[in-house]
């Protein structure tokens, strides 16, 4: 199931690191096998953009239904980047002519993070848009992830995402509502995912736009769906991919916001933070309030002495869902992955040609 190290990727190197295995391209081409071709389309901002790489990667990397794994990671305009981060994008991902011209058996889109409620006037829009017209022709399966679900309802539905009452941050418990679907096999019937959004979208509008929902909490709403045929569009509004300190890293940002006089004091993402956890963010906080009254530098946030406190609760499930994802693009892709489905299958009804 390895991922194949088919560029010079620095995240490839960073995942051999981290324990993942990687085949390199020479051995990947002395394997007689057919490869499956993942695009991910990365929308996140700077800060988070090679760690979100990263965290899907290891994902598809986790998947052991099939033997290799060709991972293309690309983006689209009208989203801000720095100079390093363009740069970075320039030596290491592939343009759309490339992933329109080779093809893709499956795409991955990533969350955004935008602060115009209306997601059609943001800039990178229509290039998004764009790319999903192309992918729903041409490509087996896409899964989105929070706010490209967001996107991808108001361009095939016209459905617009509601404004929360307050920000749906945390590691919230989750049951499965549609336990006979293909996606869902071998999950357990409650699990965590963590949630990070100030927006939303109902379980009546998914229903609505003729959906299927997989996955809901009573608390943060629905996580999984799935389009009317069952498996072209896999919508998600949580985030699977997290690590376990992605929601500490928010919190931390927000913190430091707070202190730089830009908001109120975040409270601590829901169900996430241990009470030994607690204990050292407390204590941060109360020192810095000290020294921002002072007029003296703030210390360091406690990153590395919370880290130890947290749990991941929702990683296996991801990586099961992920497994059963790509194990039944491979079951019904194309040889051709310029190609959406083998000859027999319906697109309009995929999942009977299993």
């Amino acid at each position: 199931m390895p991922i194949v190290e088919h560029s010079q990727l620095p995240t490839f190197g960073d995942l051999r690191r981290q324990g993942l295995t990687v085949l390199s391209l020479q051995d990947a081409q002395r394997q007689d096998i057919r490869a499956l071709h993942v695009g991910l389309l990365n929308l996140m901002p700077d800060a988070a953009f090679q760690l979100t790489e990263q965290q899907f990667i290891r994902l598809v990397g986790g998947s052991n239904q099939i033997a290799q794994f060709y991972v293309h990671c690309f983006t689209v305009d009208g989203l801000p980047r720095s100079a390093a981060t363009q740069a970075y994008i320039a030596g290491h991902y592939e343009d759309l002519a490339s992933i329109y011209a080779q093809g893709l058996d499956a795409l991955i889109v990533t969350g955004a993070n935008v602060a115009n409620p209306r997601i059609e006037e943001e800039p990178f829009y229509r290039p998004l848009t764009a790319v999903i017209g192309w992918a729903s022709e041409n490509v087996t399966s896409v899964l989105c992830s929070c706010l490209s679900t967001h996107a991808l309802m108001k361009y095939l539905h016209g459905v617009d995402r509601t404004r929360l009452p307050r920000k749906q941050w945390g590691v919230y418990s989750h049951r499965v509502v549609a336990p006979q679907h293909p996606l869902l096999t071998g999950i357990n019937t409650r699990f965590d995912v963590p949630h990070s959004r100030y927006n939303g979208i109902t379980r009546a509008q998914f229903e609505g736009a003729g959906l299927g929902i997989l996955i809901e909490s009573a608390e943060a709403g629905v996580h999984a769906a799935v389009s009317a045929d069952q498996f072209r569009h896999v919508y998600f509004q949580g985030h699977p991919e997290y690590d376990a300190i992605s929601l500490l890293k928010e919190y931390k940002r927000e913190v430091l916001r707070h202190f730089a006089g830009e908001r109120d004091l975040p409270p601590f993402p829901d169900h996430y933070i241990s009470p030994e956890a607690a204990a050292v963010l407390n204590a941060y906080l109360a020192a810095a309030g000290r020294a921002q009254r002072a007029g003296t530098p703030l210390p360091t946030f406690p990153e590395a002495d919370v880290a130890p406190f947290l749990d991941n609760t929702w990683g296996d499930t991801a990586r099961t869902v992920f497994d059963n994802w790509l194990g039944l693009v491979y079951q019904l892709t194309n040889l051709d992955r310029r190609l959406p489905f083998k000859a027999g299958i319906d697109p309009r009804r995929p999942l009977d040609g299993l």
